[in-house]
């Protein structure tokens, strides 16, 4: 296994970023990090996985990492555009199978993770606590959202039809990951259930609960525990695919 620093440019910035890949050509798996996060803890895991024969991007979005001085003027317009931008550099990868694109998303990565599964190819979805945000106020830089209106928007069960993220979620027929911390205060239970309700045409859902966990995973027991999940989880739907290579993979495999 190797990795290397890169950089991706979107717009007028440049995003830093590193890939983590194997020597021969694999599935690429794209991690895409939450707000106020960066791609340093999903680099551990990535390394973790590309060991199992994957390639795998970590990025920081735009308002983190190297240009976090940009954050107060961050919209979620900027991160999806820096998103799609990475999710390019991922499949123009000469070692990557295109037709075997994975997503990782975590809270505010996991609702740009779902929309972007309406604008480029992705066969597989995992989101840990992926929150919600309300359609208007698109180009309002996010950090100035109103938290306690979104509080209440993600206390309440949203239609998949009343919303851009879940809406995406509806129309995605690949298997997902649903991870949900216990004790979250950011991303309640009812906006789980909002995304759940969505996947009506995934080809599997596999739901899991990381108990005594907040919504940043502080404990290191909880870091460790949703990192054995995804790679698990990685391993039976990713490299299960593989061995099946040659059909359509309507078998796969829900864990648990």
């Amino acid at each position: 296994m190797r990795s290397s620093a890169t950089t991706i440019a979107v717009d007028d910035h440049t995003l830093a970023a590193t890939v983590a890949a194997p020597a021969t050509r694999m599935p690429g798996l794209l991690f895409v990090h939450g707000w106020n996060g960066s791609q340093k803890r999903d680099l551990l895991r990535a390394r973790e996985i590309a060991q199992l024969g994957c390639i795998c991007l970590t990025f920081d979005m735009r308002g983190h990492g190297d240009l976090e001085c940009l954050q107060g003027d961050t919209t979620r317009e900027h991160n999806l555009h820096d998103v799609l931008a990475a999710y390019d550099r991922l499949a123009a990868h000469p070692e990557v199978d295109t037709s075997s694109i994975a997503v990782v998303g975590s809270s505010y990565g996991g609702y740009l993770a779902c929309i972007l599964t309406s604008l480029r190819r992705v066969r597989w979805l995992a989101l840990r606590v992926p929150a919600l945000y309300r359609d208007a106020d698109w180009d309002t830089p996010k950090g100035s959202l109103d938290r306690g209106d979104l509080d209440r928007y993600r206390a309440q069960v949203v239609p998949p039809e009343d919303n851009r993220a879940l809406s995406a979620c509806a129309a995605f027929g690949g298997d997902v990951l649903m991870v949900e911390s216990q004790f979250d205060h950011l991303v309640p239970h009812p906006t789980i259930v909002s995304y759940m309700g969505a996947f009506r045409r995934a080809r599997s859902m596999t739901y899991r609960m990381i108990e005594g966990a907040d919504h940043g995973l502080t404990s290191v027991a909880h870091r460790r525990a949703y990192s054995g999940l995804l790679t698990h989880w990685v391993t039976e739907m990713v490299f299960g695919a593989r061995r099946r290579r040659g059909g359509d993979d309507v078998d796969s495999v829900v864990i648990g």
